[in-house]
């Protein structure tokens, strides 16, 4: 066992994809930060908000006023630089870190396609993208290698298994499969489609896409990796990811995993596409073809296959938090982000919070578009973790008005997946009582209910 291991470690593979996916990877980004900044984004989101809700343990990260166009603009520049695998390292770790805390400023617009791309730029630190078919590689003979080490491509698979893989996973639940929500509230509302409106209206659609969105994330990834049936797959995922864009606002995500998925093809299908774009910038690919291998210094190469280890070790474990909880994860959503759970709820609250004077009994409600935009309001109506934070806040807020000794209540009531509305929050618990964590939020009420499955 151990000498396989070995084996493998210590064999190479062709550059070619590597090279190719960082050229998509790269240009993809760099659409999706001009596309954040034309549609008006940066300023909606990040600027305009008087409080932004922040991740737990990450309160120091805010948004840098009319300096965080100058943040986009650092990451803009980074993925343009990925692309061309122009001073590639610093280029890379620029990206990840200005997207990471792009993506941190405020989880109000929390993606799980966000999270994979924090965490797609972090493995692709360690990798050698740069060595094949790069402007580093072209300016300096000494970075350029056509052969790298065989893992290098394979944990780009296996990031991408993974995702799909748990994405599959989470869809076997009864909400999803027995009862087709939340397709069965989404997909009517679909009624102005191009001759996909009416198709949409019926019953049997909900229930044949949500069984066949559940059989697809669970093998997409073993047909991608059979040869047999590499082509076929695809073709399918080409097809899966143009028919969620065109039904569902996901943004940029349909198209980053397309581009991913070409990863799966044999070097030969990148040789190809590299001579398209020699062809197109009138390049010499022939200068990048010298057949030599990529090696690291022993020390670097046991550093670079550790941490690659233990990210895909959490990769692994993270998604099954939710098991350190009792209640139901839909309900709670405790361990419910980061865990590739795409798509798989409907939930709509309401929030009114009461502010109270201990000391006099006085009270008043709180006008939540004082403070909050109408998606954050929207977003903080069902999730217990920005209710207690937006109830602090408004402590805060309050206090430095003057008022003294003071307590926060809120009445909340939300529906799950086309259940009737319930009491969400108790009433009667002063929220400023509690802290945000990682331990169960014993202010929520029970479910009442069941969702079975995982």
């Amino acid at each position: 066992m151990r000498r396989s291991v070995t084996k493998y470690f210590n064999s190479f593979t062709d550059a070619a994809p590597l090279a190719v996916f960082r050229i998509g990877f790269g240009i993809l980004m760099l659409a999706s930060i001009i596309r954040f900044y034309l549609n008006g984004w940066i300023e909606k989101l990040y600027i305009t908000p008087k409080f932004h809700f922040s991740y737990y343990g990450f309160e120091w990260v805010k948004p840098l006023g009319d300096f965080t166009y100058l943040l986009f603009i650092i990451c803009g520049l980074a993925a343009f630089f990925v692309a061309i695998g122009y001073k590639y390292r610093i280029a890379i770790i620029t990206f990840f870190l200005s997207f990471t805390y792009i993506e941190l400023m405020d989880k109000t617009t929390y993606l799980n396609h966000y999270y994979f791309i924090s965490i797609l730029s972090f493995i692709l630190i360690f990798l050698p993208a740069n060595s094949y078919f790069s402007l580093d590689a072209w300016k300096n003979s000494g970075k350029a290698f056509q052969k790298i080490p065989r893992w290098c491509i394979d944990c780009i698979k296996l990031l991408l298994a993974i995702v799909y893989f748990y994405a599959g996973l989470a869809k076997l639940n009864s909400d999803w499969l027995i009862r087709a929500m939340p397709l069965k509230i989404w997909l009517p509302s679909k009624y102005d489609l191009p001759f996909l409106g009416d198709l949409m209206q019926q019953e049997w659609i909900s229930y044949a896409f949500s069984w066949s969105g559940m059989l697809y994330d669970l093998l997409i990834p073993f047909l991608l990796l059979y040869r047999r049936t590499r082509f076929a797959a695809f073709l399918a995922v080409i097809i899966f990811h143009v028919l969620t864009r065109v039904l569902f606002p996901i943004g940029m995500f349909p198209y980053i995993m397309i581009v991913s998925a070409l990863i799966f093809f044999s070097p030969r299908v990148h040789h190809q596409i590299l001579n398209k774009i020699s062809s197109w910038f009138n390049i010499s690919k022939v200068k990048f073809d010298n057949n030599k291998l990529f090696q690291n210094k022993p020390k670097q190469k046991k550093f670079t296959i550790l941490v690659v280890a233990i990210f895909f070790i959490l990769q692994l474990i993270l998604p099954w938090r939710y098991l350190l909880y009792s209640n139901e994860l839909f309900w709670t959503e405790e361990g419910y982000r980061f865990s590739w759970r795409v798509m798989l709820m409907e939930k709509a609250g309401y929030a009114e919070f009461k502010v109270v004077d201990a000391d006099s009994g006085k009270r008043f409600y709180v006008n939540n578009s004082d403070f909050l935009t109408p998606f954050q309001e929207k977003q903080m109506s069902f999730q217990p973790d920005f209710i207690l934070q937006y109830a602090h806040f408004l402590a805060d807020h309050f206090r430095k008005e003057g008022h003294s000794n003071i307590e926060v209540y809120v009445e909340s009531y939300v529906g799950l997946n086309g259940r009737k509305s319930k009491p969400y929050i108790s009433a009667d618990v002063n929220l400023l009582n509690f802290d945000d964590s990682f331990e169960h939020k014993t202010f929520i009420l029970p479910f009442y209910d069941e969702i079975k499955g995982l």
